[in-house]
């Protein structure tokens, strides 16, 4: 693979990862009610679920999914449904303090499991993997196999992807920081995080697009 297609792949990766998507408004939503922390590692959850999503495009396994209706709604509205009973949950806890030294904090691991289940169960990022990797790959006859360039420009946007969602974290917890100057809208920080998440799931449900 030439340095000119991957460059225009990375261009192209990192425009997309910066549009409004269900991958970077589960980071803010995890960021603004905890910390930068608990974003990076909800961030390191997604990127292992781009490793997943990667390998089975090169292995066929997506196109296998994408053709079967009944594995792809089964695939997309458990993903919704999780979702969903992750807004459910931050609504119940609407009228918690937002005093940082009383939040109930989530554990690290289980916000990396969080980030795992949330890309794995969206079979869209699948589609758009083999939507968007054939428009980069090389054909010719000395270039590498398909499946491993696959890999290779998987390695890439999820390096790309875990940078720029990283970046949401830090903004998050600024985010975070100027609502804690307010109790009153402090105390509404789960009701935010519930709407977040609750979106994310209906535009998982309901065909909305970006990553």
């Amino acid at each position: 693979m030439s340095m000119t297609l991957l460059f225009s792949f990375l261009g192209a990766a990192i425009l997309l990862t910066l549009m409004p998507g269900p991958d970077n408004l589960f980071v803010l939503a995890q960021s603004i009610s905890q910390n930068k922390k608990a974003g990076i590692m909800t961030t390191l959850g997604l990127c292992t679920g781009i490793l997943v999503h990667t390998t089975a495009a090169a292995l066929g396994i997506s196109a296998i999914v994408y053709q079967s209706t009944l594995a792809f709604t089964i695939v997309k509205y458990a993903g919704a449904i999780y979702l969903l009973y992750l807004a459910w949950g931050a609504l119940r806890e609407k009228d918690a303090s937002f005093d940082i030294e009383e939040q109930a904090h989530i554990g690290y691991g289980k916000l990396y499991r969080r980030g795992v289940l949330m890309n794995v169960l969206n079979p869209k990022v699948s589609l758009f993997f083999l939507a968007l990797f054939p428009q980069f790959l090389d054909t010719s006859p000395d270039a590498w196999s398909i499946p491993f360039q696959m890999i290779v420009l998987g390695f890439i946007f999820m390096v790309q992807a875990f940078l720029i969602f990283s970046g949401v974290s830090i903004f998050a917890e600024i985010v975070r920081g100027w609502l804690m100057r307010f109790p009153s809208l402090g105390k509404r920080i789960n009701v935010i995080k519930g709407f977040l998440l609750g979106l994310i799931g209906l535009k998982l449900a309901l065909g909305g697009g970006g990553k």
